[in-house]
């Protein structure tokens, strides 16, 4: 240290034990709605819509298993429930999941090529913009396909 300098200084947190540190991690917690208000960037848009891609997909595959279940109760209760497949809204609900498998997809391969590559960290905004156009480009007319049954 040179002269004036004066000696760095431990935080207080690093230093302090027991429940004074507790209460600071409580305070430093984020709460649900910051997610929504915090402005980061496209990285932190791109993890929120890989997280609720995610939830999306898993939902679906419950709902999946416990359809196909019913087929242990007979032919008969399964096929009176194929009726719901046919509806308009169930059909936009497909559209819908085929758009979160497609864009969880996607984005984890951003997320694979960043986790292998680390120097393709310095250009994570142009691969998370190349991300959405790459969905974009994919999901319009594969939408529009799987609802042009719709209209008919």
């Amino acid at each position: 240290m040179g002269q004036g300098a004066e000696p760095l200084e431990r935080p207080a947190s690093a230093t302090t034990r027991g429940p004074a540190r507790n209460e600071e991690k409580r305070t430093s917690m984020v709460k649900p709605l910051e997610y929504l208000t915090y402005r980061g960037g496209p990285g932190h848009w791109s993890w929120i819509l890989h997280r609720l891609a995610g939830i999306g997909v898993f939902l679906f595959l419950l709902i999946h298993i416990v359809d196909i279940a019913l087929i242990g109760w007979g032919p008969k209760v399964f096929n009176r429930l194929l009726f719901l497949y046919r509806a308009p809204v169930f059909r936009a609900g497909e559209v819908l999941l085929v758009g979160l498998v497609l864009y969880h997809a996607i984005n984890g391969t951003r997320i694979c090529i960043i986790d292998f590559w680390p120097e393709t960290m310095a250009m994570h905004r142009k691969l998370t913009y190349a991300v959405g156009i790459i969905f974009v480009v994919l999901f319009i007319p594969t939408a529009i396909y799987m609802l042009s049954f719709v209209v008919k």
